[in-house]
């Protein structure tokens, strides 16, 4: 058994030594506990730290790709290094990195596929009331959302079996949190949650530059994937209102009608057929969203499957050279 921890990393020279001072270095159950730094194109010495605390994989963006593009490149490189489990973890030393061990119990236990670090939000002290409430507010959206039971949502603490790591495909270019668990969520993948300690705050977020620039690129993933998966919920549920609401001048001008006073209110009946065309063109539009639906999910197991070949033959190439 082949755990690999990935620290996604930008400009972390000052915190990343006590980052991976904190990794464990055994875990029962585990044969072999590697490192990964994915260097999203740091400005810093990034890179020669890690060299020197004797990181055994170093991944390197020529640029700075963001935080869910360098994510989804580490889980990558994990896999085709053979990783059986996959832990990812902030290079801010945001988390505290002995926690590893109970992140992946219930991994190897066979109980989870996916495991999320929980932060236990409302006992830390320098997330103020506002974040406190976002926190909760989001996590219970991507609950109802997804159908996880997760209290952190946003935590980017987390463990990932190789099956769940095949199958997770990361488009967002801001955050994968939300979109993973939404992915985990749809695709039916067992997820966990366990308590995690974390460490005093270091640096402001570098993934936002404020809270209503947090929120409403968060919620446009949401929307995003939530529409992605369930299309034919979201377009029909369009297609039902603008119809209802259409229906009302329609409704309106049969009453005059029948009073014998019709046509003096015939702009009720054109806005009324628009909004009902409308209607029908969004139940429509709706049918062919769920069509491309089914079509990304054959895409998406076409592509799992190519994952597995290509691994396949990286295992076999590395057999041959040995």
């Amino acid at each position: 058994m082949k755990l690999i921890i990935q620290i996604p990393c930008y400009n972390e020279e000052h915190t990343l030594p006590q980052t991976v001072k904190d990794l464990p270095t055994h875990i029962d159950g585990i044969d072999t506990i590697e490192y990964m730094i994915i260097d999203d194109g740091s400005k810093d010495k990034t890179v020669e730290v890690a060299k020197s605390l004797g990181v055994h994989h170093i991944v390197r963006n020529k640029n700075n790709r963001g935080l869910a593009r360098t994510f989804r490149k580490g889980i990558d490189e994990c896999l085709k290094r053979g990783a059986d489990i996959i832990v990812n973890t902030d290079g801010d030393n945001q988390y505290a990195g002995w926690d590893v061990a109970k992140l992946v119990v219930p991994i190897l236990d066979g109980t989870a596929d996916v495991v999320v670090g929980d932060r236990k939000t409302q006992d830390i002290e320098h997330f103020s009331p506002l974040k406190k409430l976002l926190q909760k507010v989001g996590s219970y959206v991507v609950k109802k959302v997804s159908g996880v039971q997760v209290p952190d949502a946003v935590s980017g603490f987390r463990a990932y079996s190789r099956e769940a790591a095949l199958q997770l495909n990361i488009i967002s270019p801001f955050s994968y949190t939300i979109e993973a668990l939404i992915q985990s969520g749809k695709k039916h993948m067992a997820v966990a949650h366990v308590p995690v300690e974390t460490n005093a705050k270091t640096r402001e977020s570098r993934l936002f530059t404020s809270i209503p620039k947090f929120i409403e690129r968060q919620l446009t993933t949401i929307v995003r994937m939530y529409t992605m998966y369930q299309p034919l919920r979201v377009f029909v549920l369009i297609g039902a209102i603008i119809t209802l609401v259409g229906l009302i001048p329609i409704v309106r001008f049969l009453i005059f009608y029948m009073m014998g006073d019709g046509n003096g209110h015939l702009q009720s009946l054109i806005l009324g057929g628009v909004l009902t065309v409308l209607g029908i063109i969004t139940f429509l539009i709706a049918i062919l969203a769920d069509l491309i639906n089914f079509n990304r999910q054959l895409i998406e197991q076409t592509l799992e499957k190519v994952r597995r070949m290509e691994l396949q033959m990286l295992d076999e190439q590395k057999s041959d050279n040995e």
